[in-house]
């Protein structure tokens, strides 16, 4: 409008030159503070760019746990090129070996680091390796080769394969040219077809599934229903194909796109304005050497994982009337995922995955949006992998580190019970989110890290993406006989959304004030009171238990036996002698209702309860096993738990298992609004008040400048 007002003075030949050159001032500077203002209250464009402070080639390692760097991967892979020269194995995990706890909590900034070392995965010829690679020395230091059951995730390269074994099959062309479907709208996908007795052992297999991207994005939404094969990745041969669905029609595309280009009219309710939160001053967080996150009162070292997806370490937090930064939490991060889908039929039976293990949920991040997933002031972080080959590749914006304030308060009270005063004391609640999203086939999976100012961690976890469903011939309730189980919910034509669960385990070493913590179980029991003693007839109390072993720390939650669950260190106490310490604050959870003997559940033994604690162990981190694909569950959570070691004053891990039951609804389809739960990890004891007391309230010129 300003441009356009200054184009009709210049074309006007009558105006006095002075008035003119005033005008033209007066609309430069409207137009300056027009930009100014709209730079302070609204998103510009250079705010949405990924900024890249480090070139990746020469990015190198500042603390003990940063991750390999590139130039680090490829040392790692010449040395294995010198070690084995005639045949350069499978590359399925090549990651940091960690420093031994006890040096990463001797090291200070300015110190020389620890031995730089990977830990190696590799599989040829039928066999699992793992190799510690020095990268001091140049070379092999530790050569291990796998017994027992299970095999490492999955490569991309293993993937690529399935997508397009198939259709070397004559046997499986054959039958979807005779569905109807054009080979050119086949879409497969892998799937891990878990361990179900001694037929299928010996052979590194994947089941296969397909379906029909005609007309849609959301194949998901039209499986060929009833085809399944069984591939020998070894072998690269299709060993079996199943074929008995050729009845069931395909799904129709017609309202399976969730695509927004693919939506033909508005949503049928009120618009919405953008909304955003601005913050003209900058982020109060830094990110220091790539990986040291500081803000308000936390530090903490973050890391991208190939596997866990994100790892939280060294987690401490100020204390607000000393200022000395105390220790939290040594490492925390997701461990294992367990999906079991309820359909016992012969193309269904096997799905019943272990994400984490067999997939990989680093290796499934996708680059976060900036417009819809992080804010347009968040930091972006990425994450250098290693293909199969063992040359490095970049993940970009695996994950972003923001500052939320959704509108909510940390505490308040108002008062006007004191004679001439009126009080309204409230402060806002601002929160830094470490967050990573992760694509695990069908499903979405949105992983938070919140932490608070008053010592809080929140431990989230969102589920959206596409439900796996079944293809019927029924397109009505009214046609499905009484007899017949769906196992599932018929959510649209020919369309069933099958029941499963979703349960999340996270590892949690817990390291509050120091490294030598107890857990303690305060049991909240009913008290009568005695004839006489008070009108009431029943109070509460609590009753405290400290675990021995690890047996004891053997935790299902019980609605109607309440206890709460704390972590405390017993040689630290408060000014008034209790001990300092943090408590698990359980959100919305499920248990596994499988039986404990079916082969599923033995894998996924680790959800048979919804807390354990086990002595501490640098080998004891996956809870289904360093290798899952295909495993027994010979070496889970569940195993280790049951050597009963002690635990009582001593360096002990925490595990938490979050837990959804699905079933179905009509609103899940096509795609899933997303789904959350989560848990808290909260100062019980560890400061002497408040941590929050002196924080700033809010007034009306911390506002932006409109």
């Amino acid at each position: 409008m300003e441009t356009r007002k200054l184009n009709l003075l210049i074309s006007s030949r009558k105006l006095n030159p002075l008035i003119f050159l005033v005008l033209v001032i007066f609309l430069v500077l409207l137009f300056i503070r027009s930009s100014v203002r709209l730079n302070k209250i609204q998103p510009t464009s250079h705010l949405f760019k990924h900024p890249k402070t480090q070139n990746h080639e020469t990015q190198i390692p500042h603390h003990p746990l940063d991750p390999l760097t590139i130039e680090e991967i490829n040392q790692v892979r010449s040395i294995l090129l010198s070690y084995t020269p005639n045949s350069f194995p499978s590359i399925h995990s090549l990651v940091l070996q960690e420093p031994k706890k006890s040096q990463v909590l001797k090291w200070k900034k300015g110190d020389p680091l620890p031995p730089r070392k990977a830990t190696v995965i590799t599989y040829s010829a039928g066999r699992s390796n793992i190799l510690t690679v020095d990268l001091g020395s140049n070379r092999v230091t530790r050569l291990e080769t796998k017994t027992g059951s299970g095999y490492p995730t999955l490569t991309a390269d293993d993937i690529e394969f399935v997508l397009r074994v198939p259709f070397e099959s004559p046997e499986f062309n054959r039958s979807i040219s005779e569905r109807g479907v054009p080979l050119s709208d086949v879409i497969c996908g892998p799937l891990a077809p878990g361990w179900f007795g001694p037929k299928e052992e010996g052979q590194r297999l994947v089941k296969v599934q397909c379906f029909s991207s005609e007309g849609t994005a959301n194949f998901f939404m039209r499986p060929i229903e009833g085809l399944a094969l069984l591939v020998d990745l070894d072998t690269k041969k299709v060993i079996n194909i199943y074929d008995n669905g050729r009845g069931i029609p395909i799904p129709k595309a017609e309202n399976t796109d969730y695509t927004y280009a693919a939506q033909n009219k508005p949503p049928e309710s009120l618009p919405l304005n953008p909304v955003y939160m601005t913050q003209p001053d900058g982020p109060s967080f830094q990110v220091e050497d790539g990986h040291m996150v500081k803000w308000a009162n936390w530090e903490f070292h973050l890391k991208p994982d190939p596997r866990a997806g994100l790892v939280i370490s060294r987690a401490r937090v100020r204390d607000s009337e000393t200022g000395e930064l105390r220790s939290v939490m040594y490492k925390g991060f997701l461990s294992e995922l367990f999906v079991p889908y309820m359909d016992p039929s012969e193309s269904w039976y096997f799905k019943t995955y272990l994400d984490a293990g067999e997939y990989g949920f680093g290796l499934q991040a996708f680059p976060l949006d900036p417009f819809n997933e992080c804010p347009p002031y968040a930091h972006y972080m990425d994450a250098a992998f290693t293909a199969s080959d063992g040359r490095p590749y970049v993940r970009e914006n695996m994950a972003c580190v923001f500052e939320r304030n959704a509108g909510d308060v940390i505490w308040r009270h108002s008062e006007t019970l004191i004679a001439g005063k009126k009080i309204l004391e409230t402060r806002p609640k601002v929160t830094l989110v470490v967050r990573m999203a992760a694509t695990v086939g069908n499903y979405d999976y949105i992983l938070d890290w919140e932490f608070q100012t008053d010592g809080l961690i929140r431990i989230k976890v969102g589920l959206s993406g596409m439900m796996l469903v079944r293809g019927t011939p029924y397109k009505n309730l009214n046609q499905v006989p009484d007899s017949e189980d769906l196992h599932g919910t018929l959510v649209s034509d020919n369309v069933i959304g099958v029941i499963h669960d979703h349960f999340i385990t996270f590892y949690l070493d817990m390291d509050v004030d120091g490294s030598n913590n107890s857990f303690v179980q305060f049991n909240l029991q009913k008290e009568d009171t005695t004839p006489g003693e008070s009108p009431r007839r029943s109070y509460m109390k609590v009753k405290r238990n400290v675990a021995k072993t690890e047996k004891d720390a053997q935790i299902k939650f019980k609605l109607y036996d309440p206890s709460e669950y704390h972590v405390i260190n017993p040689s630290e106490r408060s000014s008034i002698g209790n001990p300092t310490g943090y408590k698990v604050v359980p959100g919305g959870t499920a248990a596994s209702l499988l039986d404990l003997s079916d082969p599923p559940q033995i894998r996924a033994a680790f959800t048979n309860n919804q807390i354990w604690v086990t002595q501490y162990n640098r080998d004891e981190e996956w809870a289904g096993g360093l290798f899952v694909y295909q495993g027994k569950g010979e070496d889970t959570l569940a195993v280790w738990s049951e050597r009963n070691r002690p635990i009582e004053n001593r360096d002990i891990v925490l595990w938490y298992t979050l837990g959804f039951h699905h079933v179905p609804c009509q609103e899940d389809f096509p795609i899933m609004p997303i789904v959350s739960s989560s848990f808290d990890l909260k100062p019980v004891n560890f400061f002497e008040r408040n941590p929050t007391l002196r924080a700033k309230p809010n007034t009306e010129k911390d506002l932006p400048t409109c």
